[in-house]
């Protein structure tokens, strides 16, 4: 089974109101960076999402047996698309003047905020 189009889009709007807290805990302080970082995760997880969904792919969907983190490839997936996708919308436009390992580190914790985000909240 697949997920459906409307858990898709709630899941995309949490992963956009609190991958925030990604750059924040990094001291990441500008509007515009922490913006695309969160609209960029948002629209990473639609895509990757969207993937699934046209190819059929409900074997992504099962969990690990694993209580504390009961991951899939899913999961997986959305937090490895949001890393590329960050990282090249971010290193593209508003964090051009940063450094690119500041970058990276800006798309590692949006990523991480979004994977965990999918794990445990939709």
């Amino acid at each position: 089974m697949v997920i459906e189009w409307g858990t898709v889009l709630y899941g995309a709007a949490l992963t956009v109101v609190l991958v925030p807290l990604g750059p924040l805990a990094l001291r990441e302080r500008s509007l515009p960076v922490i913006g695309t970082c969160a609209l960029t995760a948002g629209c990473a997880a639609i895509a990757w999402n969207a993937v699934l969904i046209d190819a059929g792919a409900g074997g992504f969907f099962v969990d690990a047996p694993i209580a504390v983190i009961p991951v899939s490839w899913q999961d997986t997936g959305t937090g490895v698309w949001a890393l590329a996708l960050v990282s090249l919308i971010l290193g593209l436009s508003v964090g051009r003047s940063h450094r690119p390992t500041e970058v990276a580190r800006l798309a590692a914790a949006s990523a991480l905020v979004a994977f965990l985000v999918d794990v445990y909240l939709y």
